[in-house]
């Protein structure tokens, strides 16, 4: 299937492992010049390869940073001011009962799964509808409706994610321009992995993961 992507310059957050890796990979094999990014050079190296070693003529650039932080954002729409595709995927989660959430808690993962979407989106928004031509995606989840008891903050975010790019979609009426929001459910990701060892670890049982 040709997509028609050949040339366009996408931005995949959080690419270096599971989901984000597997767009990565898909957008570099329909032709799409892609920037890989994650937190360390390490990572974004490794995970350079990975898709140069299923496509050997991919077009992969790199982009270390925790794009969380407003000052990695301001660092990479400066090293890349114009982009096709912006697929805001960086995300993360972990268990913890409401009552026992801080203000920290809830300040992280709105930071880094809600604020990080939503100032890259700010940023390109406008360049892609100047060009009359965009995407952009944020990778929500399922838990964004059936929030999950053990993990309300994470839902809530994704939630977050779901309503802002509702939001932008209807100031693209007419512009060439497209902003969805896709709601993953389970994967059997590196970062699920870690996490259900984590849970046997400690609670002393195995967990089936689909």
């Amino acid at each position: 299937m040709d997509l028609q992507l050949t040339g366009k310059l996408a931005l995949v957050t959080g690419s270096t492992a599971g989901i984000g890796l597997a767009i990565a990979i898909g957008l570099a094999k329909e032709g799409a010049r892609v920037i890989v990014n994650g937190r360390t050079q390490a990572r974004v190296d490794e995970a350079r390869r990975a898709i140069l070693a299923e496509h050997p003529v991919a077009k992969v650039e790199t982009f270390a940073a925790d794009l969380s932080y407003a000052d990695a954002a301001d660092e990479v729409t400066k090293q890349f001011p114009k982009l096709d595709i912006l697929i805001n995927n960086l995300g993360v989660y972990g268990v913890k009962p409401f009552e026992e959430l801080t203000d920290k808690d809830w300040h992280e993962i709105i930071q880094t799964n809600f604020l990080s979407g939503a100032r890259l989106s700010r940023f390109y928004l406008p360049r892609m509808k100047q060009a009359a031509w965009g995407r952009i995606l944020f990778i929500s989840s399922e838990s964004a409706v059936n929030i999950p008891t053990e993990m309300i903050h994470y839902g809530v975010t994704k939630a977050m994610q779901v309503a802002l790019a509702r939001g932008l979609a209807e100031t693209t009426v007419g512009t060439g321009v497209t902003v969805n929001s896709i709601l993953a459910g389970p994967t059997r990701s590196e970062g699920v992995e870690g996490f259900l060892k984590l849970i046997e670890q400690s609670e002393g049982i195995t967990v089936e993961a689909v």
